[in-house]
């Protein structure tokens, strides 16, 4: 048997952390019990938590790590991405993922909700002690290859279940895929229960929705590239009515929103009346890093759904840091730690379906303790680290 004692144990079934609390495990991992520390017994200054869950992240990215510029948008995000994807081998993107995913696991994050749009990460993954669910992106703006899309993708999907993943289609964006694969691809990938959407992530993604211009829809044509139909909506909207052409409404399963840094309060009307579980998805660093902006916390937060956080790629942060992530939303929102710990844990394992083992310290489930250190009056600080014990 294992026990930890901190200042704080933040076991998440309730509003309030365990002051000088203890976890006890059982050497499996187990939790076995937990409660407040007799007086006098030491305990580490700090907190204890549940295991992380990034709800966000391209692991297969990692190469790509100190090669973008910062503050370019969106538009310029896209160009750099374009240039930069696959410019590094095979062995060097496998060495650079699985380094991210050690350096996440050693810091606490136990499951994570990744992007995939090849093969490169399944071997990790599926011998890593970290959980995934891989959803499996596609692209494709020409509506005549819809169909040979869905091929590859679901021939993807073939594969990485032959590795043991849970992984299934997942759409992009409302501006990289035409309406026929927008639809074609949440079917399928709400036939896993799943699904992670890119959506209201930047002004510019909106302009080019509503108006037909903008930095994106101009590089789009100057690209050659087809452009999304001009709808005079939301890009949420957007996809809420591609998911009516497929499906009927309210759409069960578990439906992820990432970024919606332009989530308006008519978006949230229209969210929660068709998506029977949905749930949002906030990268701070990563929104800063592409557009010096951050998503409306407390509209989120006004909303009742959900909130899960998650870091994005190395190709839009400096690090896949959920510490950090959480220490932004922080300082810019004046966030209690109890409550962004909600989102990094809780939240995060039920958007997964793994609440039954993952998200709170509850006698009989499995979490992994983290150690968070440095914390000033139960703030994060600069210098705050987390660790899985």
């Amino acid at each position: 048997m294992k026990r930890y004692a901190a200042q704080w144990v933040y076991t998440l079934t309730s509003a309030l952390p365990l002051k000088n609390g203890f976890v006890e495990l059982a050497d499996d991992g187990t939790i076995l019990h937990t409660g407040v520390c007799e007086e006098g017994e030491s305990v580490l200054e700090g907190a204890l938590c549940p295991g992380l869950v990034n709800a966000h992240c391209h692991v297969e990215l990692s190469y790509m790590k100190g090669l973008f510029r910062k503050g370019t948008g969106m538009a310029g995000f896209i160009d750099q991405i374009n240039a930069l994807r696959d410019t590094s081998s095979l062995e060097t993107k496998v060495a650079l993922l699985k380094e991210a995913m050690d350096g996440m696991y050693r810091q606490g994050v136990v499951a994570m909700a990744d992007i995939s749009n090849c093969d490169d990460s399944f071997a990790v993954k599926a011998s890593h002690p970290m959980y995934t669910r891989t959803f499996l992106e596609v692209f494709g703006a020409v509506p005549s290859e819809c169909d040979a899309v869905m091929e590859g993708v679901k021939a993807l999907q073939q594969k990485a279940l032959s590795y043991g993943l849970d992984a299934a289609p997942t759409p992009h964006s409302c501006y990289t895929m035409s309406p026929e694969l927008v639809t074609a691809s949440s079917v399928e990938g709400l036939r896993s229960g799943f699904l992670s959407f890119h959506c209201e992530e930047s002004e510019e993604e909106e302009e080019m929705m509503f108006c037909g211009r903008g930095p994106m829809w101009d590089n789009r044509i100057r690209n050659g590239i087809p452009t999304p139909p001009v709808t005079g909506t939301s890009s949420l909207q957007y996809f809420l009515d591609r998911l009516a052409a497929g499906l009927s409404l309210p759409a069960a399963g578990h439906v992820l929103l990432v970024h919606e840094c332009c989530l308006s309060a008519d978006g949230v009307r229209v969210a929660r009346a068709a998506l029977r579980e949905p749930y949002l998805a906030v990268c701070p660093l990563s929104n800063l890093f592409i557009h010096n902006t951050l998503p409306p916390i407390p509209l989120m937060r006004e909303s009742g759904i959900p909130i899960c956080v998650g870091t994005d790629s190395l190709s839009s942060n400096d690090a896949l840091d959920m510490l950090a992530e959480l220490r932004c939303l922080q300082d810019a929102f004046d966030l209690p730690l109890g409550e962004l710990l909600g989102w990094a844990c809780l939240n995060g394992a039920r958007f997964l379906g793994k609440e039954d083992v993952l998200g709170t310290l509850e006698p009989g489930k499995k979490p992994g303790i983290v150690y968070i250190n440095n914390l000033a009056d139960g703030k994060l600080t600069e210098a705050s680290e987390s660790v899985l014990l």
